[in-house]
């Protein structure tokens, strides 16, 4: 295809949703239409195996090892994703300005959480707004009003003092910020490693919890009945070996508990799952991570006893509705990407996409 106006055929299985199949579908003026455009001939053909555009929701774009990046090194990041299959990103935190992204058609779609809000001292250098508890209400506002109706917090981090991760906020500021943000229409997710820090947040009002690694029996019921939903980003938790050799000379407490919930990944992720609580696909690609990672974290949850239907729902159908945005229904923007094979029947063809639609182009 060459421009936005013209049309294009998909056909072979569509998956609408995990049972919704049909055979095929056009793309008109870069949307979708389940109606055989009038004058249809001659039109570019796509077969294969069809699903919505993948989510990433927890990914950063702008976001390098040492903080902001320039334009053009956010730019691959995107392109990288995109060659991926994710045309959806939830952006989970970042001290760049992307909004230039939503300009181009050629890249994903992100929907962005502002900067992260972190406390004094308490977490990776420049990355994060860091401040103390009495201002936190005013950044969470600042953030949601710059944000796509997310806010992010840094839940936990290591106190160098007591040698070991710990929470960053009490208990009273994050229940005035969380209110804040839901006032504002925003919704609040946050970074969490360890177990200390989930109760509050979620008996605050919280929505989201990301990485979910200190997630136990005990607090799995508080959870399900809230609804909070977890992103486990399982290929993010694989480094956790590595970063605990890395300081167990100066917090050996600290690295054990890494350890330990590295050990457990698996078996957390799947007791949330079968309690009932929403999963959802992210890989924390940025900083320190590679961008395309979308296909191996499917895997890693379909490793930890989810459903290969399941694990593909959290970064398709099920993740899309989560964010507001659709999949491919009757008149939406052709974000779609098309493989070989069922990807019902095996996770792993997430790796190879056939083909890439986005904004009804052919962009891989």
């Amino acid at each position: 295809m060459s421009d936005r106006a013209g049309a294009l055929h998909v056909k072979g299985r569509v998956l609408v949703g995990p049972e919704d199949v049909r055979d095929e579908l056009w793309v008109v003026d870069g949307r979708i239409s389940y109606d055989r455009p009038v004058g249809a001939r001659d039109i570019p053909t796509v077969e294969g195996w069809a699903l919505p555009g993948l989510v990433d929701a927890h990914c950063h774009v702008g976001l390098g090892p040492h903080g902001p990046v320039d334009d053009d090194i956010a730019e691959k990041q995107a392109l990288t994703d995109r060659e991926a299959g994710t045309l959806l990103i939830r952006d989970a935190g970042s001290p760049s300005d992307t909004r230039w992204v939503d300009d181009r058609e050629d890249l994903p779609k992100i929907i962005r959480a502002g900067r992260h809000i972190a406390r004094t001292r308490r977490y990776i250098r420049g990355y994060a707004h860091e401040i103390e508890p009495e201002d936190l209400v005013a950044y969470v506002a600042q953030e949601a009003r710059r944000g796509d109706g997310w806010v992010k917090l840094v839940g936990d981090w290591i106190d160098r003092d007591l040698g070991d991760l710990a929470p960053t906020w009490p208990r009273e500021a994050v229940e005035a910020a969380i209110a804040e943000a839901h006032r504002l229409d925003a919704r609040v997710t946050a970074h969490c490693f360890s177990e200390d820090s989930l109760q509050d947040l979620v008996e605050s009002g919280i929505d989201c919890i990301e990485h979910a690694t200190g997630l136990t029996e005990d607090l799995i019921p508080l959870f399900a009945a809230r609804g909070v939903a977890i992103v486990p980003t399982l290929v993010n938790i694989a480094t956790f070996p590595k970063l605990a050799d890395g300081g167990e000379s100066r917090f050996p407490r600290w690295s054990a508990h890494m350890r330990r919930l590295h050990e457990r990944r698996y078996d957390t992720v799947r007791s949330a799952y079968d309690a009932g609580i929403p999963v959802f696909v992210g890989t924390d690609a940025g900083g320190t991570l590679p961008h395309g990672l979308v296909a191996a974290e499917v895997a890693e949850l379909v490793t930890a006893g989810i459903p290969a239907v399941e694990a593909l729902a959290a970064t398709t159908w099920a993740a899309r509705a989560w964010l507001g945005r659709p999949g491919l229904e009757e008149g939406a923007a052709a974000d779609l990407v098309v493989y070989e094979s069922d990807p019902r029947a095996d996770v792993r063809v997430l790796a190879a996409p056939r083909r890439i639609v986005l904004n009804g182009k052919i962009v891989g």
